[in-house]
This record gives structure tokens, C-alpha cells and sequence, in this order.
């Protein structure tokens, strides 16, 4: 069986690790955005509601933070399978979101939520075709570890 670098020989992080820091970095600045600002992105994403509540924005502000949470966690731990599949599943929910906002309540216009889709799309295809790379296995055995029988 194959071996791996273990991290002190071999610190970099996947390509897919960098994508998640890197949507991790947008969600916590739509996250800022959500808390402060009248002005703010929260704000202008919610544009086709007729009134959104500092309530509201606070709430999804919250969300989002657990979700970009959940993104720079999983970059660094892409081989613990309840953390992927949990981060999977924060990109899956928010699709869903936004499609029921956006088609069934039209609190969110369809141009606004175009810089989300692309985000959680991307991240939703690149995981699920890493799936069985990094979120389906235990993590490699280091180089130089124990010879088995």
C-alpha cells in the first residue's frame, strides 16, 4: 500500500483545501456584511423583499458564519468524513435556500444570488468528485510507519 507524506514532511494543502479557505474568506465577509452596515451585501441580496428585518439579516449572518466555519475547518481536515459530508451539506442547504427564496417567496432576485450559486456549485461538483479522494476514506498512513504482516 501506498504511503503519504505525513504533514511535518509535507505541509501543503490540496487544491480543493484552498477552494474551501478561499469560499470560507467570501462567506465571512458576507457575513460582516450581514452584521454591520446599512448598506451592506446582506442587504442588497434580500433587494426583491419588500422589507428585511435587522432580524433577518442578523439571523443569515449567523448561518453563514457556521457555514464558513465549516469551510476553513474542512480545508485542513478533508479526511474526516463527518466533517466533509457537514460542509457538503452547508453548500447543498444553501442552494436550497436560495431557491426557495428566489422561486417560491421572490425575496431574492436572480442576479443577486448569481456570486452564491457559483460558490456553492463550484464547491458542491468539486467535492462530490473528490468524495471518494478525501470525505469517503481514513486518512493515508504517514511514510515510515509499521510494516503490516
Amino acid at each position: 500500500m501506498a504511503c503519504v507524506w505525513s504533514w511535518k514532511k509535507h505541509s501543503g494543502v490540496p487544491a480543493l483545501g484552498w477552494w474551501l479557505i478561499a469560499v470560507g474568506i467570501f462567506r465571512s465577509a458576507f457575513t460582516w456584511s450581514c452584521f454591520f452596515g446599512s448598506a451592506s451585501l446582506c442587504s442588497a441580496t434580500f433587494s426583491g423583499a419588500s422589507s428585511v428585518s435587522d432580524v433577518h439579516e442578523r439571523t443569515v449572518g449567523v448561518w453563514t458564519l457556521l457555514s464558513c466555519t465549516l469551510c476553513f475547518l474542512c480545508a485542513f481536515n478533508l479526511h474526516s468524513k463527518p466533517l466533509y459530508v457537514a460542509t457538503f451539506l452547508s453548500f447543498v442547504y444553501g442552494i436550497a435556500y436560495l431557491a426557495v427564496e428566489c422561486l417560491i417567496y421572490h425575496t431574492i432576485l436572480f442576479p443577486s444570488s448569481v456570486p452564491f450559486i457559483f460558490f456553492a456549485g463550484t464547491s458542491i461538483v468539486w467535492m462530490l468528485l473528490q468524495w471518494n479522494a478525501h470525505g469517503g476514506h481514513a486518512p493515508p498512513r504517514p511514510c515510515g510507519g509499521t510494516k503490516q504482516p
